[in-house]
């Protein structure tokens, strides 16, 4: 088993040279587990310690193992908690470093290793390290999945302000969900509530999660849109709740415009993937630029629906980051500040 854990599916030099290592496990890995939660995780220890016993607390029957990823491999915070939780058998699973930064490296990580380590294990889900599962998650997640058939099944994350002033955010749309009621819904759009079925990865190919998305995010919105053109079934389950703390600095304008656009950039660059000719990408730009004037509109609308100037922000931001995303600017929030080497 500990070989498997190593370097599970990694290819090419740059996975020779940077080896995943398993840092933590709980006393014995049963390799007939048919359910894992991935948990990938950067510098927030004191949420990870949250999020795993939101995990330990879950009402169910079933077994699931969880695999928890570690991507800072100079610091590594949240390996103490993780064994914590791992070696008192509160929950089963290990942990891993992934030295490579980057948001998709650490979801490529915790997919692969978990389709390695545990081969019976048919549904994969996914949880963030600063969000909290509700005491029925996992088994609202599960019989969504078993009673429909869905190859992929989302669910809700409601925002948690740290800040109480700052409530009246949340129906702001870079916090709340896509959907309201559960049903057959086209797509998802994000992974931190989602479950997986194995086969999904198996018709993707790897790296699941394309690397282009590393710093910049989304490559859950590209991994999602690419799953929806294979034709594969989506489903969301309202019940299935989870939580997620917002600090107050994600509540100012500043990260609100920033979130906007970011989410522009991404919408960009999951377009231009299947803009295979210049032509096509001709027309992406153009449309792109359109949007420019039709987010003034959606603004308007927001202000009188919504009563907060705040919320008008958000779809002048996107346009202008799909825009900007066209020219070659971005932001890049998932690049650290220091990196391992």
């Amino acid at each position: 088993m500990n070989e498997i854990l190593a370097c599970p599916r990694m290819k090419g030099d740059d996975a020779v040279s940077h080896p995943r290592e398993l840092v933590a496990a709980s006393g014995v890995l049963d390799s007939s587990i048919p359910i894992v939660v991935c948990i990938p995780s950067f510098r927030r220890p004191q949420h990870l310690a949250l999020t795993l016993g939101s995990l330990a607390r879950q009402r169910t029957g079933r077994r699931f193992a969880v695999v928890i990823v570690d991507n800072d491999a100079a610091d590594r915070a949240g390996v103490p908690v993780a064994a914590q939780f791992l070696q008192s058998d509160k929950i089963h699973g290990f942990c891993l470093v992934e030295p490579r930064q980057g948001n998709c490296h650490a979801i490529n990580a915790a997919f692969e290793s978990a389709l390695a380590a545990f081969p019976a294990a048919n549904h994969l889900l996914m949880i963030d390290d600063d969000e909290i599962a509700s005491e029925n998650w996992l088994e609202c997640m599960m019989c969504a999945a078993e009673t429909t058939g869905a190859d992929v099944i989302g669910g809700p994350v409601f925002p948690n302000f740290d800040d109480e002033t700052q409530t009246g955010l949340r129906r702001h749309p870079a916090f709340w969900p896509a959907y309201d009621s559960s049903g057959p819904v086209p797509v998802i759009y994000g992974c931190g509530n989602c479950l997986i079925t194995r086969p999904v990865f198996a018709r993707l190919g790897d790296p699941s999660f394309d690397l282009r998305f590393n710093f910049l995010g989304g490559g859950d919105t590209d991994f999602f849109a690419r799953c929806r053109q294979a034709g594969m079934k989506f489903y969301w389950a309202a019940d299935a709740v989870i939580t997620e703390t917002i600090p107050p600095n994600r509540t100012n304008p500043g990260w609100l415009a920033l979130r906007g656009l970011r989410i522009g950039a991404i919408n960009y660059h999951v377009e231009l993937k299947t803009a295979g000719t210049a032509r096509k990408r001709l027309k992406l730009l153009a449309r792109m630029l359109a949007r420019l004037p039709l987010s003034l509109v959606r603004a308007s609308r927001l202000v009188v629906t919504e009563h907060q100037p705040i919320f008008a922000l958000h779809p002048m931001a996107v346009a202008a980051g799909s825009a900007l995303a066209a020219i070659g600017i971005e932001p890049q929030p998932y690049k650290a500040s220091k990196i391992a080497s």
